[in-house]
């Protein structure tokens, strides 16, 4: 997890299937998904690249099927890379170790490998986006279903940013916490944004730690809100910075080289309340 004096650093270092469904507006064929109960692969594993890391979401095109990451946990520069646009990462190709999966899935898209290959130059957009897919090998994809453990979802990509003090859900599964399920899931609030709308700031009862990266964040209805990137020591020390997802999924479709890529919506309906925020004291 990258850790950053205001808002940028989060870790990699330490860090059942329907015939066709809807996907961020686009009717398309589905993967043949497992159902939540039997899946082995699905938003939360581990995936460990330079580091250890969590992952967030599932996204499809008309052909692959991907988990998605932060972009920092194949990074080579260390808590301290900062701007996307400079920081190191290991290359597209790289294998990845999938926390249930029989195989390696692939690096295929990095935000920051991107951004360097294009020259991007916006300062907010190299702070900010920081998101990275993961292809799974084909022999997987049946063992995967695109549902957050806990708390269900995702809906859909949440559009429309986020206000202080809205309700969110996030799932970390750092090696930190010695595998005990009880510590994954977290609620809590967002307090700002930054990096001109790229970044959201949220703060839970405990904050996301090194190997939490990459984690997803749901707003309070359930939609994908973003990726958990960083983690703050100022202004509002323990808070994480989340890498908003519809700014870099549009990112993604925009430069990337993956075709029209669309978040697999979650097979299980959302159930988070806002009495999440009594429990999961420990996470």
């Amino acid at each position: 997890m990258r850790v950053y004096p205001a808002l940028r650093a989060a870790s990699a270092v330490l860090l059942a299937g329907a015939s066709a469904t809807w996907f961020a507006g686009t009717a398309v064929a589905a993967p043949e998904f497992a159902s939540a109960e039997d899946a082995t692969v699905h938003p939360g594993v581990v995936t460990t690249t330079a580091g250890d890391c969590t992952s967030n979401f599932v996204f499809t095109n008309s052909t692959d099927t991907f988990l998605g990451q932060a972009a920092h946990c194949a990074g080579t520069g260390g808590p301290s890379a900062i701007s996307g646009c400079t920081a190191g990462s290991l290359p597209l190709g790289t294998p990845v170790t999938v926390q249930g999966a029989s195989r390696p899935g692939t690096l295929a898209y990095s935000s920051w490998l991107t951004m360097q290959q294009i020259g991007e130059t916006d300062v907010d957009t190299c702070a900010g986006n920081d998101f990275a897919l993961v292809k799974l090998d084909p022999a997987d994809v049946s063992a995967t279903n695109p549902s957050l453990p806990v708390f269900g979802g995702p809906t859909g990509v949440d559009t429309d940013g986020s206000a202080p003090g809205e309700l969110v859900y996030t799932y970390g599964n750092s090696p930190l916490r010695a595998g005990i399920e009880q510590l994954s899931p977290k609620s809590g609030i967002t307090v700002g944004t930054a990096n001109g709308g790229w970044t959201h700031e949220i703060l839970t009862l405990t904050p996301g730690i090194p190997g939490d990266s990459g984690s997803a964040v749901l707003s309070s209805n359930g939609e994908a809100l973003g990726v958990l990137v960083t983690l703050a020591v100022a202004p509002t020390t323990g808070s994480n910075g989340v890498t908003d997802l519809s700014r870099a999924l549009a990112y993604a479709n925009q430069h990337g080289d993956l075709g029209e890529l669309s978040l697999a919506p979650g097979t299980e309906s959302p159930s988070a309340s806002p009495l999440s925020l009594l429990g999961g004291l420990g996470g």
